[in-house]
């Protein structure tokens, strides 16, 4: 199987800063692999992926995926402006973590009362969705859409107040459904590059991984453009490299620079802040 492989630069000199336009710059996070693979969600699909429809078979309605759960709810505001979420949850014997690469993560919180999107979970608070969630303000649907283990997954619709569509997403596990998805064995165990694409764009947080699991790459993309820190690594899990990209997606006058370099025993080998402070 081959390695996955990414351009290395070499130590910059020094004031080096990189060209945008330059061939190696571009490629300088990309992995080679075979033909992306588009995640098919409705191929996946189940009939608690989509919003309820009437059926004439009766189901049980705190089972989804498989999986059995408690309802919740939770109120806040007042009158005609009260705002309630109606969610189910895992019991606690179904209890599961956040994914270690998962961007967002949604539970439950029997202390504070309310749902919170964090991957920092106390197990001993924390009821992690599950299922169906809608969100009403009186009797209008603002939000609704499945969670899965605490990812939103499936169809997720926004209305507003008068009851007009404003958006609808797909998601399959907490990845957008766009996403392009490689992988190192034909099983697809082994995840090699995940780009996140929305609306046919580059954006969101983009990953790469050496054939062992460890990442390899970090960076994020906004309107499919680079933006801020991006960091590479050996397969030793030790960082290698990092590069700073433009805040602005559309700032295509500031160059991205290569900040610090590390060898693979961790060893400072490039320090820009350093390097510029000694000029002074």
């Amino acid at each position: 199987m081959r390695k996955c492989l990414f351009f290395i630069l070499g130590l910059a000199p020094i004031g080096f800063v990189l060209a945008q336009e330059d061939e190696s710059v571009q490629s300088l996070f990309e992995t080679t692999y075979d033909s992306p693979l588009t995640i098919n969600l409705d191929e996946e699909a189940t009939d608690e992926e989509e919003i309820p429809k009437k059926k004439k078979k009766k189901k049980n309605k705190k089972v989804f995926f498989g999986i059995k759960t408690k309802r919740g709810f939770t109120k806040t505001g007042y009158g005609n402006r009260q705002i309630v979420e109606l969610f189910h949850y895992l019991k606690d014997k179904d209890f599961e973590g956040p994914d270690e690469y998962v961007q967002e993560f949604y539970w439950y919180d029997f202390k504070k009362k309310r749902i919170v999107n964090s991957t920092r979970v106390n197990r001993e608070y924390a009821g992690v969705l599950h299922g169906h969630y809608v969100k009403k303000m009186d009797e209008q649907v603002l939000e609704e859409g499945f969670y899965y283990k605490g990812t939103k997954h499936g169809r997720w619709v926004e209305y507003n107040r008068h009851d007009i569509l404003m958006d609808k997403k797909k998601f399959w596990k907490g990845w957008p459904k766009e996403s392009l998805m490689s992988y190192y064995d034909f099983e697809k165990t082994k995840l090699k590059e995940v780009i996140p694409v929305h609306y046919g764009e580059k954006s969101g947080k983009y990953y790469a991984f050496h054939e062992s699991g460890v990442i390899a790459v970090t960076g994020q993309y906004k309107f499919g453009h680079k933006v801020g820190l991006w960091r590479e690594y050996y397969d030793n899990q030790r960082i290698k490299r990092e590069v700073i990209y433009p805040e602005d997606p559309f700032d295509f006058k500031t160059s991205p620079i290569i900040t610090k370099e590390w060898d693979k025993d961790g060893r400072l080998l490039y320090d820009r802040s350093r390097f510029l402070s000694s000029l002074n």
